[in-house]
């Protein structure tokens, strides 16, 4: 396996090649996204484990995205068992995708248990848009980033190139590093692609003038928006890392 080093630009490429594919299969790729969160909020309803189940889908349903964002790059249409593709290789991959799961699960609910230990603020609709509240987003938010950059690329490693969980966690956190010039503008990027759309549903929204239709546009949008960047996640991994299989099957060479 190579890591590759990209030039900055290349982040805002990341951004145009994740809504160019998105609009090649805009229903699937909505669709699947959609599946996925329709399946952790089911899962959220267990008791007593049920936040830990949701969290723990995430890698694997993030690299679900990831395949059918490959697939639908080929000009294919993905299928919903393309949601699966964590646990349709091997046991030995299976099984660390499932470490990586709780792993994800364990660091995501050790953040949201200390961060109150520091901020005493209640959580009510009316503090949401309390400078305090918005002070322990912005904690909430830094503490995550380290997450996110270890767990980035991990899922697709442990799936393309067979690499251990831990590994893997190590592997997406140094390329993300190595390439912090393109991550950062591939962040900054979809801030300006995220603004320009909030303004123009914001507009849209306030000529409507309707509780129910304002529902009724928000919704929808913010689903696109999260498809189309699950889409730009599969080509930050192609470009960081050597080519992965043109399929959801593990590498020719690789071993169970």
């Amino acid at each position: 396996m190579k890591l590759n080093i990209v030039p900055a630009r290349t982040g805002i490429t990341w951004v145009k090649l994740g809504i160019q594919v998105f609009f090649k299969q805009p229903l699937a790729l909505t669709g699947l996204f959609f599946l996925y969160m329709m399946a952790a909020t089911l899962a959220s309803l267990v008791p007593y484990l049920g936040v830990v189940i949701a969290l723990a889908l995430v890698p694997a349903a993030t690299l679900g995205l990831m395949v059918a964002t490959q697939i639908a790059s080929e000009g294919r249409f993905p299928m919903p068992a393309v949601l699966l593709s964590a646990f349709r290789t091997d046991r030995q991959r299976g099984r660390s995708m499932l470490v990586l799961g709780f792993l994800y699960a364990a660091a995501c609910l050790l953040i949201v248990s200390v961060v109150p230990l520091f901020f005493d603020v209640p959580v009510t609709r009316e503090s949401a848009l309390t400078p305090e509240m918005q002070g322990v987003m912005v904690v909430v938010l830094l503490l995550y980033l380290p997450v996110s950059v270890l767990f980035w690329h991990a899922p697709a490693l442990v799936h393309w190139h067979g690499i251990p969980p831990v590994k893997s966690l190590f592997f997406s956190a140094v390329v993300c590093v190595r390439n912090a010039g393109a991550y950062t503008l591939f962040g900054l990027t979809w801030m300006v692609v995220l603004v320009l759309i909030g303004v123009v549903v914001t507009v849209t929204v306030g000529l409507l003038a309707s509780p129910e239709t304002t529902a009724a546009v928000i919704m929808p949008v913010a689903l696109l928006l999260a498809a189309m960047f699950s889409s730009s996640m599969y080509f930050t991994f192609r470009d960081s890392f050597e080519a992965p299989p043109t399929d959801d099957s593990p590498s020719p060479g690789d071993t169970p």
